[in-house]
């Protein structure tokens, strides 16, 4: 099972990238294989293009089509996600999020800017078929600390949001547990009995 985290930032040093690096860590901790796709590292030119035969749009796509999870994480600029990251997601095929679980994360400088994910983000990844959308995770810059030397942590009520979401992730996609009812066997209808 595996989850794939995207970074839709353009920077490399962002809130948001670090925001997604803490669910990766968390995930990892429970033996999640995760693999990453910085949007910001395929070719630039492959990428406006919308080059959908270049070697890296090919791997990206390849990715999205082989995870069963995948965490997006933006900036919000201009109370929308990037647009390093639309155009990403415009490559992707018309389906190319079909039964997958997505969580979408996105930081901004205010709260203001906390709707982004569900009027801007939201109907994009259901137009790509996403099966299911969990609620997702706004941050603002003061939430997200990104230390000089790259490293970055988290204020005390966003992560236990994150947890939240992990906890959502690994016990309810990623290994859920059977019905209780699962144990029953099937009743053949001749053994069915009806009283009126």
């Amino acid at each position: 099972m595996s989850v794939l985290l995207i970074a839709g930032s353009p920077s490399h040093t962002s809130r948001s990238a670090a925001l997604l690096e803490s669910v990766g860590k968390r995930l990892a901790k429970h033996q999640v294989e995760v693999t990453q796709l910085q949007i910001r590292d395929l070719d630039a030119q492959a990428l406006i293009h919308a080059d959908f035969a270049h070697p890296s749009i090919v791997r990206a796509v390849q990715q999205v089509a082989d995870a069963k999870v995948v965490v997006i994480a933006t900036p919000v600029y201009k109370a929308a996600y990037s647009g390093v990251l639309k155009v990403f997601l415009d490559l992707l095929p018309q389906t190319g999020l079909k039964g997958k679980t997505v969580l979408p994360l996105a930081t901004g400088g205010s709260p203001h800017h906390m709707l982004a994910l569900d009027y801007a983000l939201r109907p994009v990844l259901q137009a790509l078929a996403a099966k299911q959308i969990l609620p997702g995770i706004y941050a603002t810059d003061a939430q997200v600390f990104v230390l000089p030397e790259g490293a970055s942590t988290l204020g005390t009520e966003l992560a236990v949001r994150v947890d939240e979401a992990v906890h959502v992730l690994v016990s309810e996609v990623l290994r859920p547990k059977p019905h209780a009812d699962a144990s029953f066997a099937p009743v053949h209808f001749s053994q069915v009995r009806c009283s009126v």
